[in-house]
């Protein structure tokens, strides 16, 4: 099959969406961007802890499938797609096993995290194309890396790879597949609701604090069960067992 997005989860909790292009390069298509969709409602339902997107063969994603990309739909398939990866409630990682190019690089940044393997790649070539990304992207990519490096990425059309992408704060770790598991899966200890509340206020920094979701987001971090269990565990001298409530 032409179209294919692998969802698995694992017993430590951690969801996996993985692209399955090889021939097209994990290429996004209107198919493939509605599969994504689903993929975070299925994660979701399972109510995983965490979630690693990453891509098969030697690329992570080349970007929109040019037999799409200037027809009908597309765009709002795509940015459904990353809203639907960006807005889930729980830590997302990118494994970057290869080249993240145009939409790869956006759905990258959709994720809270990116773990870069050797060979990985960003850029995000719009202008040499006579095509545009949406300002959510330009927002989110100069909030994760600096507006030095999304001028670069969007204005001097610049390939940015894993060990510069580290340095300027596009990457957080380099690694493999496993690495970005290894990390999910720590991050899936974590107690999520911290999490999730501090999640909505890096994607909401243009909002004050009085805002009534974040207070109650907070209000709730300080009410939970997970509270008490963090603080049983420390006297304790355990591992806390997180659960969410």
């Amino acid at each position: 099959m032409d179209v294919a997005v692998n969802v698995t989860v694992g017993a430590d909790r951690v969801g996996v969406i993985e692209l399955d292009r090889p021939e097209r390069r994990n290429a996004l298509n209107v198919e493939t961007c509605g599969r994504i969709v689903a993929a975070t409602e299925e994660l979701r339902a399972a109510a995983v802890r965490a979630v690693v997107v990453t891509g098969t063969g030697t690329s992570f994603c080349s970007g929109a499938d040019f037999g799409e990309v200037y027809g009908e739909g597309f765009r709002d398939a795509l940015h459904a797609a990353l809203g639907a990866v960006h807005s889930l409630p729980v830590p997302v990682v990118a494994a970057v096993n290869g080249p993240a190019i145009g939409a790869g690089t956006q759905l990258a940044i959709a994720c809270d995290l990116r773990v870069a393997a050797e060979g990985a790649v960003f850029a995000l070539p719009t202008a040499r194309l006579g095509l545009a990304v949406n300002p959510w992207t330009i927002r989110r990519l100069a909030q994760v890396a600096g507006g030095a490096t999304a001028r670069a990425l969007l204005l001097a059309c610049d390939t940015v790879a894993a060990e510069l992408a580290l340095a300027r704060g596009l990457v957080d770790r380099l690694g493999t597949l496993e690495d970005a598991r290894t990390l999910a899966a720590e991050l899936a200890g974590l107690a999520p609701l911290t999490l999730a509340y501090n999640k909505l206020v890096l994607d909401r920094v243009e909002l004050g604090e009085e805002d009534p979701l974040l207070a109650e987001a907070f209000e709730g971090c300080w009410r939970s069960a997970d509270l008490e269990e963090g603080r049983a565990a420390r006297s304790e001298k355990r591992v806390p067992a997180y659960e969410g409530r």
